[in-house]
């Protein structure tokens, strides 16, 4: 079982080291779950990344059986973007959480996480902190409550500071129990 990690924003410095990232990847890991963080391609306005996200997905799904996704920030709403763009294919993730998910990218015509978190057909995780005023989260947070997914309110800034063992032990436990460990 893996899952696979889509990092924040790439021109504001997000990239697969992001230390959320590499906290959930830990908490994954120690949980026997494997955990894929990836870069994206050349900044596309967040259309090439949803398909970055989507091709990360496929490639982990030629070498797991069960793959999940998780996202911070502009990652987040790019984990929510792919795993509707999956379901619309006809296939599905076994589990997603984001973490200070963007609700939108740009002007969200095609790029709206709010309005494809109803085609998501898989358990859904919302985590988000109550002081954040970088991430538009609002919007997201209450489509995932109306949509009777789990949602996780920290009482911390969008970076998480002090907060991101926390977090992290939160969403791989989240994670972790829907995708599932390997057996020991």
């Amino acid at each position: 079982t893996a899952v696979v990690a889509c990092p924040p924003h790439p021109r504001m410095g997000g990239n697969r080291s992001d230390g959320r990232l590499r906290a959930v990847g830990d908490a994954l890991t120690d949980r026997g779950v494997a955990c894929l963080r990836f870069d994206y391609g050349p900044w596309d306005e967040g259309r090439g990344e949803r398909a970055d996200a989507r091709r990360a997905v496929a490639w982990t799904r030629e070498r797991y059986d069960r793959v999940g996704l998780f996202g911070y920030s502009f990652g987040g709403c790019v984990a929510v973007l792919a795993a509707a763009a999956v379901a619309d294919d006809g296939e599905s993730v076994a589990a997603l959480s984001t973490l200070a998910a963007a609700s939108r990218v740009g002007d969200g015509r095609d790029r709206d996480a709010t309005a494809a978190l109803g085609r998501v057909d898989c358990p859904v995780q919302v985590a988000y902190g109550e002081r954040d005023d970088t991430a538009d989260w609002a919007p997201l947070v209450e489509r995932a409550r109306a949509l009777g997914c789990e949602t996780v309110a920290v009482g911390a800034d969008h970076h998480f500071v002090g907060q991101r063992e926390r977090v992290a032990d939160r969403v791989g436990g989240f994670l972790s129990d829907r995708v599932g460990t390997p057996p020991f």
